[in-house]
């Protein structure tokens, strides 16, 4: 099959993964920065690296979308 495609925006839409990362598995220092929490959100490029820490999901999700980007949810 060889069918064209428009993939119109999305083509090139930057995209940002975001997943739940247990504090206990963190550096010491930043598990003393987190405070009490259980759980920080991590937000990911798409080569894998870890760009941000935040503190709730929905912080992740508007820090990406601050920056241009289109936060995805990682499991």
């Amino acid at each position: 099959m060889d069918t064209k495609f428009d993939f119109g925006d999305q083509a090139g839409e930057r995209i940002v993964y975001v997943r739940p990362v247990a504090v206990s598995e963190l550096p010491h220092e930043v598990q003393i920065q987190a405070e009490g929490l259980r759980t920080l959100y991590a937000l990911h490029d798409e080569s894998g690296e870890r760009l941000a820490l935040v503190k709730d999901r929905s912080l992740a999700f508007a820090l990406a979308r601050q920056h241009d980007r289109r936060p995805v949810n990682v499991h």
